[in-house]
This record gives structure tokens, C-alpha cells and sequence, in this order.
């Protein structure tokens, strides 16, 4: 049995969209594929064939991930927590006087290069339950770093 995730609705959302696109679109698109293979004669030296079979076989992995993931989600709804939790967005200012925006995610929502943050992650977990004016201090790779919790707000 898969371990329960916790996730926000948004990414509960998204998760459902991409499944049901590798259920209909992508098969769709890796049946024509093989057909087209299958067309052009002997499938024992089909490179094209066995091409259309490895996607056929990686689409399947992937549905059966999304669909254990949706199974074992845990949604929680933004705003219902007090401090920072999940769906969380977060502006924070370290030592330096740098501010720094992050939005606090469920694993499988992270995007770093958009500021999604993981709610396991060192900075996630440093910030959850704090409120504004706080002050955190988090064990980064290059060492202990200093944030100041400047706003929360579940928009």
C-alpha cells in the first residue's frame, strides 16, 4: 500500500487532468503510432514498432502512478490552517534583507523554478504553522540559513 500524500485541491486538479489525458489522448496517439507500424510490414525488424510498444508501455506506467497517486491523496484545503500549511503562499526575507516567495505544495505539486515548495522539504517543514513576523532558521546545504515570515496568504 502506497503512503497517504497530502496535496492541495489545485494539484489533486491537475494530477486528474494529466491522467485523463494519458488515458484518452496519449493512447489515441501511440494507437495510430502502432498502426502506422504495423502497416509497414514485418514486425520482427520494425524500429518504429518497437518504439510505439516502449511509449505503450511507459504510458501505462505513468497512469497506473497517477492513479495510485490520486488513490492515496490527502486533500487540504487552502486556508483552513492557521500559520503556514499547504496552499500556503509565503513571502519571506532572509538575513541578507533578500526577499524570497514561496508557495507551499503537496510532493507531487513541486515546481521549483515556479517557487512551489514541498511541505517535507527543509523550508516547508520551518515554515508550517508559523505567522507572519516569525523568524525561522533552516539547515541548508551550504549551512543554517535565517528567514523573517513577512506575509501568509492563501489566495
Amino acid at each position: 500500500m502506497a503512503e497517504k500524500m497530502k496535496m492541495t485541491r489545485k494539484g489533486y486538479d491537475k494530477l486528474k487532468e494529466q491522467l485523463e489525458f494519458f488515458k484518452t489522448t496519449r493512447r489515441e496517439q501511440i494507437s495510430e503510432y502502432m498502426g502506422i507500424a504495423i502497416a509497414d510490414g514485418d514486425l520482427r525488424e520494425s524500429a518504429a514498432y518497437d518504439e510505439a510498444r516502449m511509449q505503450q508501455s511507459e504510458n501505462e506506467a505513468r497512469i497506473l502512478d497517477l492513479e495510485d497517486q490520486l488513490e492515496n491523496a490527502i486533500i487540504i484545503e487552502e486556508g483552513v490552517q492557521d500559520g503556514v500549511g499547504l496552499g500556503a503562499r509565503v513571502l519571506v526575507q532572509d538575513a541578507s534583507g533578500r526577499e524570497h516567495r514561496f508557495e507551499i505544495v503537496g510532493t507531487y505539486e513541486v515546481d521549483v523554478l515556479n517557487g512551489k515548495i514541498s511541505d517535507q522539504s527543509p523550508i516547508g517543514q520551518a515554515l508550517a504553522g508559523q505567522q507572519e513576523g516569525s523568524k525561522v532558521s533552516v539547515q541548508m546545504p551550504r549551512g543554517k540559513q535565517e528567514f523573517t515570515i513577512l506575509k501568509v496568504s492563501y489566495e
